[in-house]
């Protein structure tokens, strides 16, 4: 999938085909509910709704919401905020439309919740209102154009930004890395579309005083911060600038009567101003409109989906695909997998997905339903489809010229298309059915729930990318009623019919593209049995591993968001063993966060390092297990530099700490994690160093 803060194609498939702060949500409802009650009565008016409504004082819309005051400025969009505490704080400068600014305003009305307005010479109506404790505001556009606003991190006290690229990061507006081009691995000059290239439709800002001396915040609820969500995300993007040596950022939604985005909504919270604060509230909006998965109902719906707790996920090739590869794994001691296949000429058969299943391991084949190539010279048999799919299906810009798939092989296929033949054709149904007539129980569905969708201009099959979504959508729910469904990428619009996804765990840096694509570097898609692509190890250029890895920006947005929704890992070709250099500082990210390591596997990798991987889930198992389907609590940071952290699940069900650091803090030594389940008498602990075999492995 291609990214706007990349200008290049990842890997889409395993055969290089389709390529000291503490935050306590039960305190945080407790404040919100406070908020809100407090609101009802602020005004002197009886009843919530005229409550609401806030006041009006010349063009200065004032709106209570959790923690404060909202205030619109009618005439520019400007939003300001005084919190409970009177900290006043700026959340948006004045809007920017398509050829300047918004014009006059037309005059404002008084709604049940809010107000309404238009700025006529541009043909936008507002509505802005209190919703959830949030300030919400909602643009309609009459005709095609767009408008860049919010303007966010203007305030002169940020200091930090939330943004959800990969699992996520928490970046100090004074960073000079981030605040360089990305060139350089930094955000200045990046662009972002909302609902491609992050993993959640938000980003946040800290304020200073959020934040205690050590770095690690002070946990008594009354820093600040705001949150941004835009359920609008497609036609959205966010643009980063350095302006004086400081971040800021700057959306902008495009209005397209075509593509279905003529209304732009964003929602403003006021936050304590911890790191994973804006996750947190988009968890509780998820939640508050009913869109929130869980893992629990997931499992009482399809039992098998149990074996995901516990289980660390892999790729398996040549002897892994074996009943003799299962064997081995068994004999090593691990209890839980997810193991998954390619589909080429030598998929697992019956007798070892037959293995698998009586280890308890869940199996099944990687698929697309997304590429179309000539069935005379397809290179892959996911993109291989009878009759006249390919080309019919193939999806056409408005020039006509078809959407070129994978890797600039074929076409990408239209969503639309396969829906409307599916009730007569069963072309999905049947690709299914021969993909595991071999009795897999798992299935991993490329591409689907990534937020990359497409416009189709195709007469018979048109479809707008809010379309696409939602044949996707309709398409995996049918799958997650029979097989552990899985998904690159995962959207969170997707997370009530996933059950476990592969890459939003990995917060994918520029550079990593073009070292990909360097073949003599990264490594081709043979031989079959090993892919140098998968298997070879590599080093990270330093600007690409400390922009993906550095753990003092790094932060649990995602699973802040979803965990207990579904289960989150790093993308399949960065395997635990493709960066060495990055192993410990992964394992603890991942005993950390609660989620599993991914990895592949050969009959040699199985020889080298499967000691090292039982080890590594045997002490997972357990820790996922009691808390795989529990919501993460709490993250903080235990020192100033930020190289000790530690995460909570559930009501004190799992208590993680780890240290990135050097040095022993607390006793627990550099390199490594201690967890303790709220039943152990004392920490488990692990050094995931001490792991690795003395001797590095030959290179491939």
């Amino acid at each position: 999938m291609t990214s706007s803060f990349t200008s290049s194609q990842g890997v889409n498939s395993p055969t290089g085909g389709p390529p000291r702060r503490r935050f306590s949500r039960a305190r945080t409802t407790r404040v919100l509910a406070a908020s809100l009650a407090l609101a009802s009565t602020a005004l002197g008016v009886t009843g919530c709704d005229r409550a609401a409504a806030g006041t009006l004082h010349g063009s200065k819309l004032e709106l209570p919401v959790a923690g404060g005051t909202a205030v619109v400025d009618t005439g520019t969009l400007a939003v300001s905020a005084r919190a409970g505490d009177g900290r006043r704080m700026v959340l948006s400068e004045a809007a920017a439309a398509a050829g300047g600014g918004l014009g006059k305003p037309g005059a404002v009305t008084r709604t049940a919740d809010g107000a309404r307005w238009s700025y006529p010479a541009k043909g936008l109506s507002v509505t802005a209102g209190a919703e959830h404790g949030r300030l919400r505001i909602r643009l309609r556009a009459e005709r095609d154009g767009s408008v860049s606003w919010p303007v966010t991190g203007t305030d002169r006290a940020a200091s930090s930004v939330q943004l959800p690229r990969g699992e996520g990061l928490d970046i100090p507006v004074r960073d000079a890395f981030w605040n360089a081009g990305a060139e350089k691995g930094g955000l200045a000059g990046s662009t972002a579309d909302v609902g491609a290239d992050l993993a959640l439709p938000l980003w946040g800002y800290a304020l200073d005083g959020s934040r205690g001396r050590s770095g690690g915040g002070k946990g008594d609820g009354q820093g600040h911060g705001v949150s941004y969500l835009v359920p609008t995300d497609i036609g959205t993007s966010l643009r980063f600038a350095s302006v004086g040596g400081r971040l800021r950022s700057t959306a902008t939604h495009a209005f397209d009567g075509g593509a279905g985005t003529r209304e732009y909504e964003v929602s403003f919270a006021l936050t304590d101003g911890d790191p994973v604060a804006p996750a947190d509230d988009y968890r509780a909006y998820l939640a508050q409109h009913g869109k929130l998965g869980s893992l629990r109902r997931k499992i009482r719906q399809n039992p098998a989906t149990a074996k995901l707790l516990g289980a660390f996920h892999a790729y398996v090739w040549g002897e892994a695909r074996t009943a003799a590869g299962i064997e081995t794994l068994k004999r090593l001691g691990v209890g839980r997998m997810w193991l998954g296949y390619d589909a080429g000429p030598h998929p697992m058969d019956a007798a070892a997905v037959r293995a698998a299943k009586k280890a308890g391991y869940l199996v099944g084949p990687y698929d697309t339903f997304a590429n179309g190539q000539d069935p005379k010279t397809a290179d892959s048999p996911t993109s291989a489809w009878p009759d006249r799919v390919y080309p019919d299906f193939c999806i056409r810009k408005a020039d006509g010229t078809w959407e070129t798939g994978f890797g600039g092989r074929g076409c990408y296929l239209s969503s639309r298309a396969f829906e409307k033949a599916e009730a007569t054709k069963h072309y999905l149904a049947d690709r299914t059915r021969t993909m595991t007539a071999n009795g897999a129980d798992s299935y991993f569905l490329d591409v689907d729930a990534t937020g990359e969708v497409f416009r189709d201009h195709t007469a018979g099959h048109e479809m707008t990318k809010a379309g696409d979504r939602a044949n996707r959508l309709a398409r995996m729910r049918r799958l997650s009623r029979d097989f552990v469904l899985g998904s690159e990428s995962a959207q969170p619009w997707a997370n009530e019919v996933l059950a476990y996804d592969h890459g939003s765990g990995t917060p994918v840096a520029d550079g990593l593209w073009a070292l990909e694509r360097d073949k003599p570097t990264w490594g081709n898609y043979y031989p079959e049995n090993a892919p140098k692509a998968f298997f070879k190890p590599v080093r990270l250029p330093a600007e690409v591993a400390k922009a993906m890895y550095d753990p003092k920006y790094r932060v649990p947005l995602y699973e802040t968001a979803l965990h207990g929704s579904l289960v989150n890992a790093e993308r399949w070709e960065l395997s635990y063993e493709k960066l060495p250099a990055q192993k410990t500082t992964r394992a603890l990210l991942a005993m950390l966060y609660n989620t599993p390591l991914n990895y592949v596997l050969d009959g040699r990798s199985l020889t080298e390092h499967g000691s090292e991987l039982a080890a590594l889930q045997r002490y997972f198992a357990p820790l996922h297990r009691a808390a795989g389907t529990e919501r993460m609590t709490s993250f903080r940071w235990l020192t100033g530099d930020r190289t000790v952290q530690r995460t909570v699940f559930g009501n004190g069900t799992l208590t993680v700490t780890a240290n990135f650091g050097s040095t022993a803090h607390d006793g627990l030594p550099g390199g490594c994690v201690d967890a303790k389940l709220r039943t152990d008498a004392q920490p488990r602990r692990l050094c995931p160093a001490q792991l690795t075999p003395a001797e590095p492995a030959a290179s491939r």
